[in-house]
């Protein structure tokens, strides 16, 4: 009994980390999870036990997965060998918040198309990557540009390009 009151006040502690280095107070984040302001609070001190449901809201509020909140409740183990990219980016301290959330975007995008493509992980996020898969992998698309710097009223420019 012990042991699940420790786990619960964990969550709450990470819970109020995470909402401390997003900047959100808690009725922000109450807000937006879509959740009371003293239903977080009870959660945050480890009082309460939020339903998967209430901890995927709480997730999506902090832009976080909820994998991560299912794993800290017991809900889910934890993977072997697995980290959660995500929060190590957000509590980077050398990052400001923009940064952060551009490369959490960045990531998402990468895994988003991975995916797409039919890409799964023995480890997710933690996939070994060979040589064999390499050559599976996508090149990245150039982007070509073509500027027309042409002068249009000169007839040696307009000759040059075909008009």
């Amino acid at each position: 009994m012990a042991e699940l009151e420790a786990r619960w006040h964990d969550l709450g502690e990470f819970i109020r980390e995470q909402r401390k280095v997003g900047h959100l107070s808690l009725r922000k984040l109450s807000d937006m999870a879509g959740i009371s302001n003293p239903y977080l609070s009870q959660i945050e001190r480890g009082l309460r036990k939020p339903s998967a449901e209430i901890l995927q809201q709480i997730a999506r509020a902090l832009e976080i997965s909820s994998e991560t909140l299912y794993i800290r409740a017991g809900i889910l183990e934890p993977r072997e060998g697995d980290t959660d990219l995500i929060t190590e980016i957000r509590r980077d301290v050398w990052l400001n918040e923009e940064q952060k959330k551009t490369l959490v975007q960045i990531y998402e995008s990468f895994r988003a198309e991975r995916r797409a493509a039919g890409f799964e992980p023995e480890l997710a996020g933690q996939g070994s990557f060979d040589d064999d898969e390499a050559a599976d992998v996508p090149k990245p698309a150039t982007l070509s540009v073509v500027v027309d710097d042409t002068d249009d009223d000169d007839p040696e420019s307009e000759a040059l390009a075909g008009r």
